[in-house]
């Protein structure tokens, strides 16, 4: 991979996580809160505790591409970054363009695919 390249990846990782962690940090700081108090009935109390769960669940999902994003930093910092974990291919800028925190090459990945498929 080229130094350009390399670069480009650096500065849209760094701004992934740069806006995942506003994101962390807007949740911590209580953006997220539920008080029984405010709804009137168990309607709409359900309503609300559903749409908690849901944000909880996008904060998970959020969480685990924040360390996809710093394994990924790592990586360039390594100088692996764009090899494939599986087969130790180049996954291809393609690819990484589409998902710069991709760990595998597109033949790897379906692959992968496949037998969760069939497993699953």
């Amino acid at each position: 991979m080229r130094k350009r390249e390399i670069e480009k990846f650096r500065k849209i990782l760094s701004r992934q996580r740069t806006e995942l962690d506003k994101h962390a940090k807007s949740a911590v700081a209580g953006e997220i809160h539920l008080d029984p108090d405010d709804f009137p009935d168990e309607i709409d109390s359900a309503s609300s505790e559903m749409s908690l769960a849901f944000q909880g669940r996008l904060r998970e999902r959020e969480r685990g591409l924040l360390t996809k994003v710093e394994d990924a930093l790592k990586k360039l910092e390594d100088g692996i970054y764009g090899e494939c974990e599986n087969c130790g291919e180049d996954i291809g800028i393609k690819r990484l363009e589409a998902r710069p925190v991709a760990e595998l090459c597109i033949e790897c990945k379906s692959e992968q695919e496949q037998l969760e498929r069939n497993n699953g």
